[in-house]
């Protein structure tokens, strides 16, 4: 099977070949070869940019209601192709067929949500803020009423890098509602999985986003960088490891950009003595293997208050024996393949390194049954692992679920809080003090209270925290609104 080339997308123009570096992607449920990224083409990354430039003035002059209107076109034509774009997703990532069809339908919420830009980039005005004496003509005039207003404006050329875990939905975090704003926008997608970006944008432009508005450029670092640090973009957001963004943040900041970067997460679920079982054990399975564990919100730390580990690990190891592993179109499915082969030998050696650190193996995923080819471990569970230990500390991103007991509420929370991570916490609880306790208390961006996987919808920021997290401004809701606009104040009197 030939390789796919991964083609650029500038101004509404395929762009392929140039000098560098490839990246060759296999489909990681068979092995055999998906596409060919380059890695080092910042010709097109400059086209890109210019193009993006040169088309800047009249999209931001465009009336809002008229920039919105591709938006709810590219709902529909996402609607009517969501299955095809899926199995795109399912062949280059690995996904379940059901867990890609959720990430396109949660990228199309944020694309319904930035429809809603002419509401959304409303200003604020206050007349008569001020009286000013100095050109009354007598004193019966009285003082000149002095008004105030903000105004939301575009920003200006933006990019987004985005990662490889959900290569449909992330884009749409960002492009959509940077264009409702009046930006234009260049796409960097994972180099990793880059078929399906490639589609989603070609829809974009199929429902009427003008070409220049909207572009896509592959590349690794050497493209990456040539982004961060032009001079004629203005803005960058970010999703992906927390070593990546870190630099992107610096060095874009540094650079004077704007800058928001979603980074890597240790999330860690509480549960309580008095927490339902059923529920319990479903939403830390849920969490800790969907997407085999390949996204920023698993649950991959469980801290066992009192007896609770007495009953919830047994439920966990009984539950994970019963995800089906295997490609991730295939009937009954529960759990896919890590995206590649590097992910898959960082995983088993994740699993090594929890075994000589001395935490108990409750189930070990290299024995589960799925396929011997391609890019699958099982569901893994550690029991009795203490904090210092890689599999507690580290982010492994991938199946690996560790438990961590501790005596109290507070003992627990206090462990959590030990992270240098702060994405998301979860807790299981029947008891409404605990769980206000825990929400008080606990040193996380997003929190679940009975619900596993807390990912806001398209209205509420993504909000992280800590090293989960650099900038000021979140991803989606007001706070994407905020991201995507500045202010612009105008203070007037009329003589």
């Amino acid at each position: 099977m030939a390789a796919t080339i991964a083609s650029n997308l500038v101004a509404g123009e395929h762009l392929t070949g140039g000098a560098g570096d490839v990246r060759r992607n296999i489909n990681p449920a068979t092995g055999e070869p998906i596409s060919d990224a380059p890695l080092s083409n910042t010709d097109a990354a400059e086209r890109a940019v210019q193009a993006a430039r040169s088309s800047y003035a009249d999209w931001a002059a465009t009336p809002v209601g008229d920039r919105v209107q591709p938006l709810f076109k590219y709902k529909q034509i996402l609607e009517s192709n969501i299955d095809s774009l899926a199995a795109l997703i399912v062949a280059e990532h690995g996904k379940t067929t059901a867990e890609a069809i959720g990430s396109v339908r949660r990228g199309i919420d944020c694309i319904e949500f930035a429809a809603g830009a002419p509401a959304l980039m409303m200003g604020r005005t206050l007349p008569q803020i001020a009286v000013s004496s100095s050109f009354c003509r007598t004193e019966d005039e009285g003082g000149v009423g002095i008004d105030s207003s903000v105004d939301r404006v575009p920003v200006g050329v933006c990019v987004g890098i985005t990662p490889f875990n959900f290569p449909v939905m992330v884009p749409m975090w960002m492009w959509p509602m940077a264009v409702a704003c009046g930006n234009t926008f260049v796409l960097k997608p994972s180099e990793k999985d880059p078929l399906s970006s490639i589609r989603a944008t070609e829809m974009a432009h199929d429902a009427g986003i003008p070409k220049g508005v909207l572009n896509l450029v592959q590349g690794g670092p050497d493209v990456v960088n040539h982004l961060i640090k032009h001079d004629e973009v203005n803005a960058v957001s970010f999703v992906g490891s927390t070593g990546a963004g870190e630099y992107i943040y610096k060095t874009a900041a540094a650079h004077g950009k704007r800058v928001q970067c979603m980074c890597g997460a240790k999330n860690h679920s509480i549960i309580m003595p008095d927490a339902n079982q059923g529920a319990a054990i479903e939403g830390v399975t849920g969490s800790a293997f969907g997407n085999t564990g390949q996204r920023c919100l698993a649950g991959s730390v469980v801290v066992c208050v009192g007896d609770s580990g007495d009953w919830l690990v047994p439920g966990l190891v009984e539950a994970a024996k019963k995800i089906k592993v295997a490609a991730g179109d295939t009937p009954g499915c529960g759990m896919g393949p890590l995206q590649d082969m590097e992910s898959k030998d960082r995983v088993l050696g994740a699993i090594e390194k929890g075994v000589a650190e001395g935490a108990t193996l409750a189930l070990d995923g290299r024995e589960h049954e799925m396929p011997s080819q391609g890019c699958f471990v099982g569901p893994t569970i550690f029991d009795h692992a203490k904090p210092g230990m890689y599999v507690v500390d580290e982010e492994i991103f991938g199946p690996v679920l560790t438990v961590v007991r501790a005596d109290s509420l507070d003992h627990a929370v206090e462990m959590v809080n030990q992270s240098r991570y702060g994405n998301m916490s979860v807790i299981f609880t029947d008891s409404g003090n605990a769980a206000r306790r825990f929400k008080s208390t606990v040193s996380a961006g997003m929190l679940g209270i009975n619900v596993g996987v807390p990912a806001p919808m398209a209205a509420f920021p993504f909000s992280g925290w800590n090293q989960s997290f650099f900038g000021d401004l979140h991803a989606n809701g007001e706070d994407g609104v905020r991201f995507f606009t500045r202010s612009k104040v105008t203070v007037a009197r009329w003589l």
